[in-house]
């Protein structure tokens, strides 16, 4: 039995995984994407933008495809200067499968080609507590993060398959579509989803060439983070216990390129029999587990509510 009063050594003490490359090193051969294109929702910012400066750096040409032009504007800029790629954007509300398809027409149109990688990083998501979550508020997470991925899934797949070309899908997910996610009752039901469309056309779509795979970032603060994330992450920061690294069995956080990495390979020739598969970049925080719990603090007290009174 642990003696529950004898000190506990410093995680600091402790070396945790090793931190990555530098921002610009590369995990697969240069010009390993030349010649090809990918599209990444939801690029305009945060991870998305990140993926996709990955797959700029091996000489892919991209489209990125938002909600907001300025943003987008601000993203291809920044994304052309990573390597001289040719970036092209579209505007579109991904919960639309009309938009979508003309959103493709135009990055068909510019690029001159049919994208081969589609990376579905588009999603919604806020905390809230399940009681407290109203019908819009389900439906605009939903309806983005599950219906969105599907629609945009097969667009892009539809036109592959009607041209008989290969193509590789990487659907961006989260680990509580395994475990459940308390405060996240309607994405972590959404990404369930995208877990089980993924698996599900990995088998329908491979015998045509199109492989089909998951993705699960971590913790990796980004500019882009759910205001209620961030602020959690930063009284975190402030505790004298240590900051949300030390919390991880990696005793520290992500960075985005880190999932840009992990997408670049996935989508590449060397991982041409990887399919059906999630792969999580996490550090292994989702499989942690006290030998003793922690008390119990519900979701509600998590986010600064009062009781429930209906």
């Amino acid at each position: 039995m642990t003696n529950s009063s004898a000190p506990r050594s410093p995680a600091t003490t402790l070396p945790g995984l090793a931190a990555p490359p530098p921002v610009g090193a590369a995990a697969l051969p240069p010009g390993a994407f030349a010649g090809r294109a990918v599209l990444v929702t939801g690029g305009g910012s945060g991870l998305g933008k990140a993926v996709a400066a990955e797959f700029a750096r091996l000489g892919a040409d991209l489209a990125i495809v938002g909600r907001t032009a300025e943003r987008l504007a601000a993203a291809r800029e920044e994304l052309a200067a990573v390597a001289g790629t040719r970036v092209v954007t579209a505007v579109c509300d991904i919960r639309e499968p009309e938009r979508i398809a003309a959103a493709l027409d135009t990055v068909e149109t510019a690029l001159g080609a049919r994208p081969d990688v589609l990376v579905n990083c588009a999603a919604a998501n806020f905390p809230v507590p399940a009681e407290d979550l109203s019908p819009n508020g389900w439906r605009a997470v939903v309806d983005i993060t599950l219906t969105g991925t599907w629609f945009t899934t097969r667009e892009f797949g539809r036109r592959h398959l009607a041209a008989g070309t290969a193509a590789s899908v990487l659907n961006v997910g989260a680990s509580y579509a395994w475990t459940g996610g308390p405060g996240y009752a309607h994405s972590a039901a959404a990404k369930a989803g995208v877990k089980n469309l993924t698996e599900t056309l990995a088998v329908e779509w491979g015998p045509y060439g199109i492989q089909v795979n998951g993705l699960v970032p971590g913790l990796m603060p980004h500019e882009d983070m759910v205001p209620a994330v961030r602020a959690n992450l930063d009284r975190a920061e402030a505790d004298p216990a240590g900051g949300p690294g030390l919390r991880q069995p990696a005793l520290r956080v992500g960075l985005p390129r880190e999932l840009g990495w992990a997408a670049t390979f996935l989508a590449s020739p060397y991982a041409r029999f990887i399919s059906g598969h999630t792969l999580v970049v996490d550090g292994a925080n989702w499989q942690r587990r006290a030998l003793v719990n922690e008390p119990v603090v519900t979701v509600r007290e998590q986010l600064g509510r009062g009781p429930f009174t209906g």
